[in-house]
């Protein structure tokens, strides 16, 4: 018995059938005019997603408030708000108040307590103990330089807290350490002041400077 010739057999076998879709599986994509989110109703008809990045900004572009897009880099971040320097300002001013108004009035008082002191003590004999009743005809200039000293301490007080602030917060920071430098040096120029005119009126009271 022969065999069957080989060149006879078919030589591509048929493909075997495709494998069965669930019906819920678009085969084709998303078709037009569903939502491409589920659960979301349909769209329009004739709507269909924009490809990713089709809408999307220029580099470099900020897109106003509102629209959803964070600024970009190219602007920077906002500039801080300028702070004001007054706080400085009146720090520095209350400072040289304390200072030279303070010194001023001391000098006034002191030249007039040391005039009226020397001359209570050039007409009295000599002793070794100080009397205080040579202050007795100045005691109205004796009162100023009192209260310039207290007032001049209380507002230069003010003036160092304040520079300080200001100092810290950035607010006038220049004006506020130049206050602060000038209300600590305060107290020196004032016994400075004191000394000298004190000593000068003395030696007018007393004639000694001739």
């Amino acid at each position: 018995m022969s065999q069957p010739d080989a060149s006879h057999a078919p030589q591509n076998p048929p493909a075997p059938p495709a494998a069965w879709a669930a019906p819920g599986a678009a085969p084709f994509g998303t078709p037009v005019g569903a939502s491409p989110t589920p659960g979301l109703p349909d769209a329009s008809p004739g709507w269909a997603a924009p490809p990713a990045g089709a809408y999307a900004p220029p580099a470099g572009y900020a897109a106003p408030a509102g629209y959803g897009v964070a600024p970009t880099a190219a602007y920077g971040a906002p500039a801080p708000a300028k702070r004001s320097g007054a706080l400085g300002i009146v720090a520095l001013a209350l400072a040289l108040l304390a200072t030279i108004g303070a010194s001023l009035s001391a000098a006034i008082a002191s030249f007039n307590i040391g005039l009226g002191a020397g001359r209570q003590i050039s007409s009295r004999p000599f002793t070794g103990d100080f009397d205080w009743s040579v202050l007795t005809p100045v005691r109205d200039w004796v009162l100023m330089g009192e209260v310039s000293f207290w007032v001049g301490t209380a507002i230069g007080v003010w003036a160092l807290v304040q520079g300080i602030i200001a100092v810290v917060k950035g607010r006038g920071r220049g004006a506020g350490i130049a206050a602060v430098v000038i209300a600590v040096l305060g107290p020196i120029a004032f016994g400075a002041v004191v000394q000298g005119f004190l000593t000068a009126g003395l030696a007018a009271g007393t004639g000694i400077g001739g």
